[in-house]
């Protein structure tokens, strides 16, 4: 990592000032002029932070890349690659699910979609854990909506496990040969479960500063699963600038998604005052994350912090600094 004395000063400052008491676990990393800068606070630079969502642009990369190695086409089918007995799901292109198209429904069903969720309010624990063939058995059964733009942390879940089985692998190797060992991205990876973890992985918090468990498991990996370091999501970041990261163009919007923001192959991209930005977040039980590019100006910026708060308004405050 390089950059000015004086700049690193700047980033740590501002992380302080920026986040304050509010977030007192954080990290943040900027791209610019070429030059890649980390700041951390209440923890080591080399502590992982849960991403949620943003592992859904890490997914978006992975099927691109897919593409590009004509593993899949943006027609195949879930039931090309996955054993869905003829489900309604099993019809689904890899393409819908990629921008948030399909008319698969955000989660599974289930009976005890609502028992997870009180328990995660109440006690912090994990919604998530299923293996892959658990999460085949619930996709078999899903009904699908009207093909329209509709989040879908189902829809990436399967997607990512249908790229892996098309490269003959499974999601965690995916992540590992073809994005983390290219990048260097010693740090990234995708517990199953918790005895995964690894030693520096941070005990995330909810908003009031209680603690959560760790989202792990095999299902949910693709979509929101994926653990890294700020040096990890900054190299990334500045693969992003740079155009050395593989599936690049999973970042050009190809169709709409809410209001006026289009999307690409799961990455968001809106116009601010005439300046498209690409985006995409994640949140957690305890932690939250934001990476955003100005690609025009070859400039980017990550924020993960280990509490649920959202961190979005200042990671783009980040960027603009910039």
């Amino acid at each position: 990592m390089t950059g000015a004395v004086d700049a690193e000063v700047d980033l740590n400052r501002w992380l302080t000032t920026r986040l304050g008491s509010r977030h007192p676990v954080a990290a943040v990393a900027t791209v610019s002029a070429g030059a890649v800068r980390v700041a951390v606070h209440g923890c080591e630079p080399a502590a992982d932070f849960e991403i949620g969502s943003l592992s859904k642009g890490i997914t978006g990369l992975l099927y691109v890349d897919a593409l590009h190695r004509g593993e899949v086409q943006p027609d195949s089918t879930l039931g090309d690659l996955l054993p869905l007995d003829g489900s309604a799901v099993a019809g689904v292109t890899l393409a819908a699910l990629s921008t948030h198209s399909s008319g698969v429904p955000r989660l599974p069903p289930s009976s005890q979609v609502l028992r997870r969720s009180f328990a995660l309010w109440r006690h912090g624990t994990n919604p998530y854990g299923e293996s892959v063939e658990e999460l085949l058995e619930q996709a078999r059964g899903v009904r699908l909506g009207r093909p329209r733009p509709k989040y879908s942390n189902l829809g990436f879940e399967l997607l990512g496990h249908a790229v892996a089985a098309a490269a003959q692998l499974s999601y965690p190797d995916l992540v590992e040969q073809r994005l983390s060992k290219p990048l260097q991205l010693t740090g990234m990876y995708t517990p199953a479960h918790p005895g995964e973890l690894s030693q520096v992985a941070l005990v995330g918090r909810s908003r009031n500063g209680r603690p959560r468990e760790p989202w792990t498991g095999a299902a949910i990996a693709p979509a929101g699963g994926i653990r890294a370091s700020i040096g990890d999501m900054a190299r990334l970041a500045a693969a992003l600038v740079d155009s050395t990261a593989p599936g690049l163009s999973a970042l050009d919007p190809v169709a709409p998604m809410a209001g006026r923001a289009r999307i690409g192959a799961a990455w968001i991209t809106v116009d601010l005052k005439d300046r498209p930005i690409t985006f995409h977040n994640g949140e957690t039980g305890g932690f939250h994350s934001w990476l955003s590019l100005d690609r025009r100006a070859g400039t980017a910026a990550v924020v993960l912090t280990a509490r649920s708060a959202s961190v979005d308004r200042a990671g783009l405050a980040l960027l603009s600094d910039l």
